[in-house]
């Protein structure tokens, strides 16, 4: 009897991550901009889930609950690369090297187009790296994700006021950031 409840639970586990997974790893990779990296850290928010399962509340749609702790481990991987950079730097300062830095980087058909899509893509990734979180995670939640201002607030566990008030700063650090940014280049 019990291997039978084991197989049940484990069907609807596995139910659980089919239906949530590729919300799961688009909002990892919306903070991470890295796909590996994004469904590393699926891999660990559905572990978390699994092992947290039976502590939830239902105070929220276990959707809300999945994605703050999807949230939740992506700033938490960002903070630990924030980590590794400043110890990378303090190496080169002291004179080790990056062994990162000898990896060639991967070939595209056209080098020119390459450049400026990465760079785009890196110019806002660092303005919204340089957001604070809960800035960030607000902008990400309403504008990448489409949630309503009230989801956001049960995600976050704060107010539609404050909600409103994130997404608004956010907009306005990320506009001066990256005017500041083509302006000087």
């Amino acid at each position: 009897m019990q291997p039978q409840a084991l197989t049940s639970a484990d069907r609807s586990f596995s139910e659980l991550v089919a239906e949530h997974q590729d919300m799961v790893v688009n909002t990892c990779y919306r903070f991470v901009f890295n796909r590996e990296d994004a469904e590393d850290l699926a891999q660990e928010v559905f572990i978390e889930v699994y092992r947290s399962l039976d502590k939830f509340r239902e105070e929220s749609k276990l959707s809300t609950w999945i994605y703050r702790i999807a949230v939740t481990k992506s700033l938490d991987h960002l903070r630990k690369l924030k980590r590794k950079k400043r110890f990378s730097s303090l190496k080169r300062v002291i004179g080790i090297d990056d062994p990162a830095d000898s990896i060639p980087a991967p070939s595209d058909d056209n080098p020119a187009d390459a450049l400026v899509g990465k760079e785009r893509i890196s110019v806002l990734q660092n303005a919204l790296d340089a957001l604070p979180d809960n800035q960030k995670t607000a902008f990400l939640l309403s504008k990448q994700d489409g949630y309503s201002n009230q989801e956001i607030a049960d995600i976050l566990q704060t107010t539609i006021p404050a909600v409103e008030s994130l997404i608004h700063r956010a907009k306005k650090n990320l506009q001066s950031r990256l005017e500041r940014h083509y302006r000087s280049n």
